[in-house]
């Protein structure tokens, strides 16, 4: 592949055309891509009434609906509901190569998006707030570069520009046909196609991978602690299997439960010289273990409580009471903990207590919980769970177990990450924007 200056030209029938940054070699001197337009190339068809309720899940016909299109650049077959509906002559089946958009949500930032059918689907049909675009000649357009193509970020913000509304916000049929479009040759296309299809199998082959090692995390926790009631897990290290059970006691008998100082989000500063934690960070920002503060301030640090080493945190206010019992070990000291923190002070191994309190213990942690639209959790409330506790040598094995584990799907999530940026890297190379075109 190489990389080649965008720039625009006009053909001998003064059709504007662009050159993408990055071509394949053997398209390298091929003419420009042709500019047209969505409603020169094919024909907008009406959906059915909307269905909804006990219409769906009962009958023969299928559904492409709303959240089908909002949720892959491809439609997913599997996730098509059966839908009981009369259909007539008259209503247009979907076919294959078909492309669906959105024409009405709530945010003109969502409107206008597209998924296309890469399947010949029998009896299945296009629900309302979505209308089919079918293009006149299918050998005009490769079905995976179209996909491909209509999720281009020129195309989301041309159809932002043209939403209309205020609370909900539509797309007229005129601005669909108005869509401008740039088409290379269906060879051009087809390598395309085939190149980000393949990039695409690869995010998900590791997307696949981040999800087997979480779901084996999550099966391992629950081997490697005791359930309620038991005093000794289902599975152990070797050296551990005759050392005997786990002792009983009460949270509040081997440790201090404290509360945090209040750090409000207007005095978080990118350059403070106080690391801090807020509350709200342990659900978007941590996992079991903190090494480090993302956020600073610069609150005096004689009116805040500072973390000692091996310090366990966990909300002490949330929306949900499952979702309040999320513990994470800060490693280091000196770093402010916010007002709405409890915070266990323990000579247990934090990582071990953090990991146990997330796992086999949330259940017990949410049932002590109060409140419903918001929920807190207070630490007289937290000095009385009851947990069974293994010899520091186990609680250190289990620790570094999982700490291990928990690397590991870092380190793939990253590479996950990074697939994801470098093909939105790459298709922004592949495909020319009209933004580019200078007459």
């Amino acid at each position: 592949m190489s990389s080649k200056t965008k720039h625009t030209a006009k053909t001998e029938d003064s059709a504007a055309t662009l050159v993408p940054q990055l071509r394949f070699p053997e398209f390298r001197n091929s003419a420009g891509w042709k500019g047209t337009t969505l409603g020169d190339e094919g024909t907008l068809l009406s959906s059915l009434t909307g269905k909804s309720g006990p219409d769906f899940d009962t009958g023969d016909a299928r559904f492409v609906t709303y959240m089908n299109v909002f949720a892959n650049t491809f439609v997913d077959p599997n996730s098509l509901r059966h839908v009981d509906v009369k259909v007539n002559e008259s209503q247009n089946a979907v076919a294959r190569g078909d492309v669906f958009f959105t024409v009405s949500s709530e945010t003109p930032e969502d409107v206008g998006m597209s998924s296309v059918l890469l399947h010949d689907l029998d009896n299945c049909y296009l629900n309302s707030f979505c209308t089919l675009f079918r293009f006149r000649d299918p050998q005009r357009a490769n079905c995976v570069f179209t996909g491909y193509l209509l999720r281009q970020p020129f195309v989301r913000g041309y159809f932002t520009q043209k939403a209309q509304g205020s609370t909900r916000y539509n797309l007229s049929k005129d601005a669909f046909r108005s869509l401008p479009l740039y088409l290379p040759s269906l060879a051009e296309q087809q390598k395309i196609a085939d190149c980000l299809s393949s990039l695409d199998e690869l995010i998900a082959a590791q997307a696949r991978k981040v999800e087997a090692l979480k779901k084996h995390k999550k099966g391992l926790m629950q081997q490697l602690f005791p359930r309620d009631g038991e005093t000794q897990p289902r599975w152990r290290f070797p050296e551990f299997q005759d050392a005997g059970d786990w002792v009983q006691t009460s949270l509040g008998k081997i440790s201090v439960v404290l509360k945090g100082k209040g750090i409000s989000k207007a005095d978080l500063v990118a350059n403070g010289s106080q690391p801090c934690i807020r509350y709200g960070e342990l659900y978007t920002r941590y996992g079991e273990t903190i090494k480090e503060a993302v956020s600073k301030t610069n609150v005096p640090a004689a009116e805040l409580t500072l973390s000692e080493p091996n310090d366990v945190i966990i909300p002490a206010s949330g929306e949900t009471k499952i979702d309040i019992a999320k513990a994470s070990c800060v490693l280091a000291g000196g770093i402010a903990l916010g007002g709405d923190l409890n915070v266990i002070r323990t000579k247990l191994n934090g990582v071990f207590l953090s990991y146990y309190l997330n796992g086999p213990k949330r259940a017990d942690i949410a049932m002590v919980a109060q409140g419903d639209t918001v929920v807190h959790l207070y630490p007289k409330q937290l000095a009385l769970l009851v947990v069974a506790i293994p010899s520091p040598a186990e609680q250190q094995r289990i620790a570094d177990c999982l700490t291990s584990l928990d690397e590991l799907i870092t380190a793939e999530s990253q590479r996950l990450d990074a697939l994801k940026t470098h093909k939105r890297a790459l298709m922004q190379q592949l495909f020319p924007s009209p933004e580019d075109h200078q007459t």
